[in-house]
């Protein structure tokens, strides 16, 4: 079935944190080299894209977890899956590899659980992450015209991701924790192209980030107008994740469900970290503050970001039976 139509039928569920998972596994330096890297002459261990070539038994164990507990929606484990993240560790040649494999592994996971109860299909989300460089800011405070990077290199970037994570099977394209809406279009750009040279569209997600009460992403954009800056594109859905718990997310949201013609997502933190970098929020405690997004018809598509496991997307999944999707216009 076409994840549009059940989208205007159900609340769909994303999935939680992959890298809140992977810390469980209290990894070491090989396990970032097994069978790919053993020779490489760089630390490696933290690049957890890496997992899916070198422990792709742990990736694909983290989203059969998830997928148990009743998400409809896995993200592959690419957020830093451009040349430009993967620059840091000297394996810029890796990044097809690395979204390929990512990809493939989502895929044959959620292919397993459709099969199990095909009324429930599972889809497949390509995670495109917001890299660590920006095209709107100078990383250098004594040259304000300065910039870290540029559109076309961002483009070329995310087009070689996205092209690797289509060939791998994906079902949606999501565009994720955008802090600067420029390197987002340029994300939709090389999204757009590759389209045209494949002949075929995929459903795409955006997901920005506010980074504080102030209501603002890093650069500077209210909420607003990031919804204004890429509505152009026609989208599956347009949300918010990552930064905020669910609380203060939600006046967000509200403008963005406000406003937007097509589906809206959110994925939260599982509150603010602790002065230990560590979340608090239980499952019944964010599942409590999601209700309310619920009851005001605020999205169509919910999940969890920093902090959150299954046990948590396993309490909103129960949860959102009970409710029925914000009316999508078009």
């Amino acid at each position: 079935m076409d994840i549009r139509t059940i989208l205007k039928e159900k609340i769909l569920v994303l999935d939680g944190a992959m890298g809140t998972m992977i810390q469980r596994y209290h990894l070491e330096e090989e396990d970032f080299r097994k069978g790919w890297f053993e020779g490489h002459d760089h630390a490696l261990k933290g690049n957890n894209d890496l997992l899916s070539l070198t422990r792709p038994d742990i990736i694909k164990e983290i989203h059969a977890q998830y997928l148990e507990v009743g998400a409809d929606i896995i993200e592959t484990n690419t957020f830093s899956g451009t040349w430009i993240a993967q620059a840091d560790y000297h394996l810029e040649k890796f990044v097809y590899d690395i979204n390929f494999q990512s990809a493939k592994i989502a895929r044959e996971v959620a292919d397993e659980f459709t099969k199990l109860n095909p009324n429930k299909p599972r889809f497949v989300a390509g995670s495109i992450g917001p890299t660590n460089r920006t095209a709107s800011i100078s990383p250098d405070v004594n040259d304000p015209g300065f910039r870290g990077i540029t559109f076309d290199e961002l483009r070329l970037a995310y087009k070689d991701q996205v092209v690797a994570l289509l060939d791998g099977g994906v079902d949606i394209l999501l565009v994720e924790t955008i802090f600067d809406t420029l390197n987002a279009k340029a994300a939709l750009f090389a999204i757009d192209e590759v389209f045209d040279e494949k002949g075929k569209q995929w459903p795409i997600m955006i997901s920005g980030t506010i980074t504080d009460q102030s209501g603002r992403t890093l650069t500077g954009q209210t909420t607003e107008a990031f919804l204004i800056s890429v509505s152009h594109f026609p989208l599956l859905s347009v949300g918010l994740n990552c930064a905020l718990g669910a609380n203060m997310m939600k006046p967000y949201l509200q403008e963005l469900s406000d406003a937007a013609t097509f589906g809206v997502s959110a994925h939260p933190n599982a509150g603010l970290p602790n002065e230990f970098g560590q979340y608090d929020e239980t499952p019944e405690m964010m599942a409590a503050q999601i209700e309310q997004f619920l009851k005001d018809d605020l999205i169509n598509i919910i999940g969890g970001c920093c902090g959150t496991t299954p046990a948590h997307i396993k309490a909103i999944a129960e949860l959102v039976k009970n409710y029925k999707p914000r009316k999508i216009e078009c």
